[in-house]
């Protein structure tokens, strides 16, 4: 691609332009510098321009139109590049839009600017970092000079001492206009700048109170930086129609009579007066405060007024000056002949304070106060107080929050610009005239509510007097320190600049490197210069990845390398003097290849790898020791035959090209023998990168079918054989004498050592598999014998606090009879005595994958699933379901489904619960039905796993079911596999039980973690329930009680006698069968009654890990129907602002007049004063005392319960209830806030919403010491 040189006379076609066709031009930066349009007749220097104060560029006649360039292929962010009005923007830290909008402002009015720049900093006596001063004066400077779009404001805001935090709080630009100018005065005490401040925007008032009798006046002359100005008038829903209408109001005084009589000095009584403000003097420049900001006490919220309300462009203010008092004498002290301060001076309208010692209130925080501030005198004749606005400080949004942004009129063209952050744009005036607010039409008092939330908030004029009307300073006009702090930014833009150059020509790619020692696989990110070399590359990449100490760099190379499928792409041979650039393909974003750092021996050579080649990774297989080796990689083409391919094999492994065997795994358990010597690599089915096994002996294995071969079912174990690492429970003597152990009988133990023959056993010892077995025999019949004694006893259903199980009856009887299998499933009872088991959230994987099972260990399916596992929290935390809904249990439709007498399966069914028994019905063991590879041998694990605990480390068929890995790991726990449970250990040290027997271990992978621990395992029908305590008028309704198994065919009433002992012992409950019942438990919210009769699984649908309440009767159980609605009733008590406990309602019907009519039996309200609402949200439905009164649906207008808007089809709704006579409390104010705080705090406490809860407000404050004092920001 050759340049074009702009000088040449060569045309068009002279230079390469091809007539009829797209030309495409490229552009791209010359000498570092940025692309710019060149205007025709440029007479100016770029120099000339920069050094100019920054405004709108001439459009004509020299250079300098900074318009953005804006291209598709420009690698330029436009965000970097200056607004074409020639401004610079500032950044919005988060919230900041308020500081941006006052700061832009202050820039754009010289007589500021131009004092700023007067003012000198002494680095000598203060730090840079805190001076507010000297930051502002930065800040200018880089809104001047900048070629940027915009700038940051964290420096100025470190200045004011404000952290990161202040950023995300919002504030008012009045307040921070107020703080800041308190700040500035405070820092420039004792220079040329110290009344800067007053000689721009302070003026004078008269605040007076004439009696009307003896016209006896007393006055004060009070200070002030701008005026509030009302939208609407207290108590009116008009708001004023323009800024000279509020004006007019504010200096319209009140006649104080009747009992707000004025205490005359002169007349000794009190008398009517008239009290009023006038103005004694107007600020050469004019700040007026639109107070668009109010409060409703009619909603206790704060509001925004977005009425419309006009200002002119030239305000003339000569008709708010008061000239006799403009021609009397002012003094300094505040003269009072008896006015009463009190209340008395406007102070909600001022928003300066009438005394000057108050710098604190405003936000400084200073540790002593200055005396008062000489005001500065300027007396200014009636007829030149013409003002013109230049600034508009516009707010978008509600009085919740929004967003800042100003309109500022330059005085360099007369131009408006929007300042909207960094965005600066060229406006009209059409577009300020949009910003006065309000809507179309008249809607009374609301009107603001439908009007424009984009409205002018604050309004800042300027004295039209030629005499003092400056302009901004001239470069040749800078002082010398503004011009050394100009130079000073030039550079360190230039140097970022430069940085953000060397940043747009690096390439970024991730770097992967095999550690040559650790052989652990490291990743990071390389970042190089397009210009740098390989070699300079490799160098880098050498130093990143630590291998200094570890091998030598000329042993290092970089390689093109596809990690997603480990296939090294190509070498780069002879480039080690290449740029990067151009061996990556240029700078990009991303890239779809990585770089390799390849490393190697010193004797050894590297690879050459060439484009088109397929990386093969080889793994030779040992028939005899039935090993599989590590791979060894060789490159192939993928045109390539088979015996080209078998003979490059034989090169590089040294073995038989004539009797060997290879078998391709194009995927997972896909194993392809490579059969066809003519066949190509490429239909074989050769990709990028693969994978095969190399066999070659003379057995004669190799004339057997693939399928039947042993080099298949070898290969078909290697491919799925997953190790994992299994903790078993800890083996204390107290517990151990009791545990159980089981050995296969009719000979199948040897199943279990097939492929162990000896197992490794402690330290120093070696241990066989037999051994272990006929240990735990010797134990087993020892537990039997003692069981046989503790029934002869009578004691052989009584828990000890020292046994793990109770009532387990001997494993070998259980093998003698299989029929005694079915009567165990409902006579065993197992409960564990260690009270933590039943406070751990124990999750399984039925609780979503339950609806089918897979029986068969040879499933395709299974290959591919994912984690039958169930991810839930086990640390106590519930799982919220929807408001309304639940995956199990009665629904709410459940009386018109037991009339029906149809049975429904929704999450469990006959034949596929949701856990499976480990037998089948002819009572033989799963687990034996196909033999799977197992492997285990003792492991020692990290330091930290505790004392007594001992791992194994198992070699599994992953297509082995649950059911079956449970029984070849009980001679290694010492139980029967139906004694102990399985849990599957996820990230942060999660455990979730795996109940499921009949599936595969098909979502496990290599190196997961199992813990084993001790307690019956559920058989076919059972099901793990918690029980929750229902208190209906405690602070935290829902208690846990504890863990029980209920069965499939259970009746509710003999779940409930199996809960009582439980109940006694485990939670000190001592309850009769009749004094409690259990319901249905959504979330936090009762629902149905079961009834006793109640059958699980056909009249309550029930799963894994199901929850119930348990509650409590005070006395007989009502419910006695399945017709039957249990509903529970609260009073609300108006006029004590108070509501009374629950109280639990039995209807027969779903009648609304029924409900009234227990209602008003309970309560005494007569039946007609009865009014009534269903609750809302979670339960307790809890609600506030100050809103239930209005904020709940009373008395809806239906006749039963169970249509809209109740929809009461189910027991547990809540319902309030009230006597319509019965008055609303009145509250004053301080009863209504106090009663506000108690309730929030209680709604807080029970973790409800509270209804207004507004966010707390923090005070604006500017540091002068540039950290905050302690002291004063507490809250």
């Amino acid at each position: 691609m050759a340049p074009l040189d702009h000088t040449s006379d060569k045309s068009l076609l002279d230079a390469n332009f091809e007539p009829g066709k797209k030309n495409f031009l490229h552009l791209t930066d010359k000498d570092g510098e940025q692309p710019q349009i060149l205007l025709e007749d440029s007479s100016a220097g770029e120099d000339s321009v920069h050094d100019r104060f920054i405004g709108p560029l001439p459009r004509e006649g020299s250079v300098g139109s900074t318009s953005d360039y804006v291209s598709q292929s420009y690698s330029y962010s436009s965000i970097l590049n200056k607004s074409e009005t020639g401004y610079v923007g500032l950044v919005n830290q988060a919230m900041t839009c308020y500081l941006n909008s006052l700061l832009q402002t202050l820039f754009m009015t010289p007589e500021f600017r131009n004092a700023l720049y007067k003012w000198e900093f002494e680095e000598s006596e203060e730090d840079p970092v805190t001076s507010i001063p000297y930051q502002l004066q930065r800040l200018f400077v880089l809104l001047q000079t900048s070629k940027k779009r915009a700038i940051e404001t964290t420096d100025v805001t470190r200045s004011f001492g404000w952290d990161s935090s202040e950023a995300w709080q919002q504030h008012d630009v009045q307040e921070l206009c107020r703080v800041m100018f308190d700040a500035l005065e405070q820092k420039w005490k004792q220079t040329e700048q110290a009344d800067l401040i007053n000689e721009l925007y302070q003026g004078k008032l008269k605040d007076y109170v004439r009696c009307l009798e003896c016209g006896y006046e007393g006055w004060r002359i009070d200070t002030y930086l701008d005026i509030p100005l009302v939208i609407r008038p207290y108590g009116s829903s008009q708001a004023f129609a323009s800024v000279e209408e509020a004006l007019h109001a504010f200096i319209q005084p009140e006649i104080l009579d009747g009992p707000n009589q004025y205490f005359c000095e002169r007349c000794k009584k009190k008398c009517d007066a008239r009290k009023g403000l006038r103005f004694l003097h107007f600020p050469y420049l004019l700040t007026l405060q639109l107070k668009r900001f109010d409060f409703d006490y009619t909603t206790m919220h704060r509001i925004k007024l977005n009425d419309r309300m006009t200002f002119p462009e030239e305000l003339d203010m000569s008709t708010f000056i008061d000239v006799e008092d403009e021609k009397s004498p002012q003094t300094e002290s505040c003269t009072d002949s008896g006015a009463e301060n009190e209340g008395s001076c406007h102070s909600d309208q001022m928003s300066n304070d009438f005394s000057n010692d108050d710098g604190v209130d405003e936000g400084i925080c200073l540790e002593t106060n200055s005396g008062t501030e000489k005001i500065s005198k300027s007396g200014l004749e009636k007829n030149s107080l013409i003002y013109e606005l230049f600034s508009v400080m516009v707010h978008s949004g509600s009085a919740a929050g929004g967003h800042y942004y100003a309109c500022i009129k330059s005085f360099s063209d007369e131009q408006w610009y929007s300042f909207n952050d960094q965005h600066v744009s060229r406006i009209t005036q059409e577009d300020i005239k949009k910003t006065h607010g309000g809507s179309s039409g008249s809607r009374g008092y609301y009107s603001s509510a439908f009007a424009s939330s984009t409205n002018a908030y604050m309004l800042i004029y300027r004295l039209k007097d030629p005499a003092r009307n400056a302009k901004f300073l001239e470069v040749d006009e800078y002082p010398e320190h503004i011009k050394n702090l100009v130079q000073k930014e030039r550079e360190l833009e230039e140097q970022e600049k430069r940085q953000r150059e060397i940043e747009r020509n690096t390439c970024k790619i991730k770097l992967f490197c095999l550690h040559p020692t650790k052989q652990v696989m490291m990743e990071n990110k390389l970042e190089v210069h397009k210009d740098k070399t390989l070699k300079e590359a490799v160098e880098m990449a050498y130093k990143m990845m630590d291998l200094e100490e570890v091998i030598p760099l000329d042993c290092c190379r970089l390689v093109k390398y596809d990690e997603f499928h480990d296939y090294l792409e190509r070498s780069y041979e002879g480039e080690e003097d290449t740029p990067m650039g151009l061996l990556l393909g240029g700078v990009k974003s991303t890239y779809m290849f990585d770089l390799l750092l390849e490393t190697r021996k010193p004797d050894q050579v590297f690879q050459s790898y060439k484009p088109g080649e397929v990386m093969v990774k080889v793994h030779v297989v040992d028939l005899k020791a039935e090993s599989v080796a590590a791979p060894i990689t060789v490159r192939a083409y993928l045109n390539q035959t088979v015996t080209e391919f078998k003979q490059l094999i034989s090169k590089a492994i040294h073995l038989p090209a004539e009797t060997m065997r290879i078998v391709l795994e194009r995927c997972y358990n896909d194993l392809r023998l490579l059969s066809v010597s003519s066949k190509t690599l490429k239909a074989e089915g050769f990709f990028r990168s693969n994978k095969v096994f190399v066999e070659s002996s003379e057995t004669l294995d190799y004339q057997m079918a693939f399928a039947e071969s042993h080099l298949w079912k070898l290969l078909d174990r290697h491919a799925n054989t997953i190790r994992l690492f299994v903790l078993l429970p800890e083996q204390s003597p107290a517990s151990y004498s009791k545990r159980t152990a089981y050995q296969k009988a009719g000979g199948d133990s040897g199943n279990v050592d097939d492929d162990c023959e000896r197992v490794k056993g402690p330290v120093g010892s070696l241990k066989s598999v037999e051994a272990i077995l006929e240990e735990s025999t010797e134990k087993l019949k020892s537990l039997s014998l003692q069981q046989q004694q503790d029934g002869d006893n009578g004691d052989s259903s009584k828990s000890t606090e020292t046994s793990d199980f109770e009532n387990i009856e001997s494993p070998l009887n259980e093998r003698d009879s299989s029929a005694s299998v079915d009567n165990r499933e409902l006579e065993q009872h197992i409960q564990t005595s260690d009270p933590e088991n039943f406070q751990s959230e124990e999750r399984s994987d039925s609780d979503v994958n339950n609806d089918r099972s897979t029986s068969s260990v040879d499933s395709d399916i299974l290959s591919s699933s994912h984690s039958s596992d169930t991810l839930c929290n086990a640390d106590n935390a519930q799982i919220p379901l929807a408001n309304g809904l639940d995956s199990h249990g009665i629904t709410s439709s459940r009386r018109t489904k037991a009339n029906e007498g149809k049975k429904e399966t929704w999450d469990t069914a006959e034949e596929d619960s949701g856990t499976d028994s480990e037998y089948d019905e002819s009572g033989k063991s799963r687990g034996e039905m196909q033999y799977m590879y197992f492997k285990a041998e003792p492991y020692a694990a990290d330091e930290g796993s505790g004392e007594g605990h001992k791992w194994l480390m198992v070699h599994v068929d992953k297509r082995i079911t649950l059911a079956a890995f449970k029984q070849h790991l009980e001679p290694f726990v010492g139980v029967l596999s139906s004694h102990f449970k399985v849990f599957r250990v996820y990230a942060s040290n999660q455990e979730f039980e795996s109940v499921r027997l009949n599936e595969t271990l098909s979502s496990f992978s290599d190196d997961n973690k199992i813990t084993i621990r001790l307690g019956r395992a559920l058989k076919k029908g059972e099901y793990r329930v918690k029980v929750y305590q229902l208190l209906v008028n405690e602070q935290e309704p829902c208690k846990f009680l504890l863990d029980a198994v209920f069965a499939k065919g259970m009746t509710v009433r003999q779940s409930k006698e199996e809960l009582i002992p439980q109940l006694r012992e485990q939670c000190g409950l001592e309850l009769s069968i009749d004094r409690f019942r259990l319901r249905k438990k959504t979330w936090k919210n009762p629902g149905t009654v079961f009834l006793d009769y109640h059958i699980y699984e056909e009249d309550i649908n029930i799963s894994s890990n199901w929850e119930v309440f348990l509650e409590v009767l005070d006395g007989v159980e009502k419910m006695k129907s399945m017709s039957q609605l249990a509903v529970l009733s609260r009073r609300w008590k108006p006029s004590e602002m108070k509501l009374d406990p629950f109280q639990e309602v039995v209807l027969e019907s779903s009648s609304v007049d029924e409900l009234r009519e227990k209602l008003s039996e309970i309560s005494g309200i007569p039946l007609e004063d009865i009014e009534f609402a269903k609750g809302r949200g979670t339960f307790p439905c809890d609600i506030s005392v100050l809103d239930i009164h209005q904020d709940l649906d009373w008395n809806p207008k239906v006749s039963t319960l169970n249509v809209w808007p109740l929809y009461i089809c189910d027991d547990g709704a809540v319902i309030f209830y009230r006597d319509k006579t019965e008055e609303l409390m009145e509250l004053t104010d301080e009863q209504r806030n106090e009663l506000m705080k108690k309730e929030s705090s209680r709604l807080q406490k029970t973790g409800h919403r509270v209804t207004y809860s507004p966010r707390k407000e923090k005070a604006l404050k500017i540091y002068l010491d540039g950290a905050p004092n302690k002291d004063l920001t507490q809250d």
